[in-house]
């Protein structure tokens, strides 16, 4: 099978297409034929050497296709179905086949493209889980930085849908016009020197009662200025500049803010609960309630130029390869 090897760190020109030997299910796993592999942020992240991981290794966390294979203990009833997963131990999905745990597999809905489905489980499901985590309420105002990108565009619109007021904070024209059209109430572009006021002002000059930044650096450092004092919630989860937002003690006590790591109180409940919340979001992508913009299409081959693209923040929504 053809599949994209990561055999040492780097730019994205590490990333290779190889010939290599089809997988094989263990118990309690199936084989899926990919349509479709997700291209996260934490893909580059790892691919860099940013993040430990054994060598070498073939990424790829999102998948979907149809399943041709089953191990011990898997219905063989299941193959056939065409499915969306996540790959066992976050790696395995740049390839033409690969291996998930049957736990992790969800039938995709009728009517359903395989691309808003791979483009919305796991990522609404997280998004699901940070809104939770930082207790969104009907009435809360709430900053979504990198509101354009894959998680970001999810997050302004289930933040909507719990009836939150959403302010959506981005780098460039063009994502600030995919911002808008994903139902933000206020558009922000971190390119204005003003921009922490443009969001006070869109809050009465209060602060919005709920941050959620993937960004860090200066720019997660002035998501916080626009914090509402004595109330504001700070939810991080993500360093997208390169590096974490500093935070000062002295200042959050003295603001009254709260500081909360979301993604790893989502990260952190059960697995029934993680795979509930992927459901969900599946549902809500079925009723049309929910859409995942697709930046691009990319053939295995292309999968350097998909990181370039990512990390140059040059995408608008989610990236997808094609084996």
């Amino acid at each position: 099978m053809r599949a994209v090897m990561v055999r040492e760190f780097g730019p994205p020109s590490v990333l290779t297409t190889e010939k290599v030997d089809a997988p094989r299910p263990e118990a309690g796993q199936v084989l899926v034929a990919v349509e479709l592999a997700g291209v996260v942020f934490g893909d580059t992240i790892v691919r860099s050497g940013r993040h430990p991981f054994p060598l070498p290794y073939i990424p790829g966390l999102e998948i979907g296709g149809r399943i041709v294979g089953t191990g011990q203990g898997v219905d063989a009833a299941m193959e056939g179905r065409t499915v969306v997963a996540t790959t066992p131990q976050m790696c395995g999905g740049y390839a033409s086949l690969a291996l998930a745990d049957a736990t992790s597999v969800h039938p995709v809905p009728a009517g359903l493209p395989l691309a808003q489905a791979v483009a919305t489980f796991q990522a609404g499901a997280v998004s699901l889980g940070i809104l939770a985590a930082m207790g969104v309420s009907p009435g809360d105002s709430v900053l979504v930085t990198a509101a354009a990108g894959r998680i970001g565009s999810l997050l302004v619109q289930l933040a909507k849908a719990k009836g939150a007021t959403v302010v959506a904070g981005v780098g460039s024209t063009e994502k600030a016009l995919a911002a808008a059209s994903f139902g933000a109430d206020t558009v922000v572009d971190y390119s204005d020197g003003d921009w922490v006021g443009q969001v006070r002002a869109a809050t009465d000059n209060r602060g919005v009662d709920v941050v959620l930044d993937a960004i860090g650096g200066t720019v997660g450092a002035q998501a916080l200025d626009a914090a509402a004092d004595g109330l504001g919630r700070i939810g991080i989860y993500g360093f997208a500049s390169g590096s974490w937002t500093k935070l000062n003690a002295y200042t959050i006590g003295r603001r009254g803010l709260t500081v909360v790591g979301p993604l790893g109180i989502a990260f952190a409940q059960p697995e029934a609960t993680q795979h509930a919340a992927a459901e969900q979001a599946l549902r809500h992508a079925a009723a049309g309630e929910l859409a995942a913009r697709i930046h691009a299409f990319y053939a295995l081959e292309q999968a350097a130029a998909a990181h370039t693209a990512i990390e140059n923040r040059q995408t608008v929504g989610a990236v997808l390869l094609r084996p």
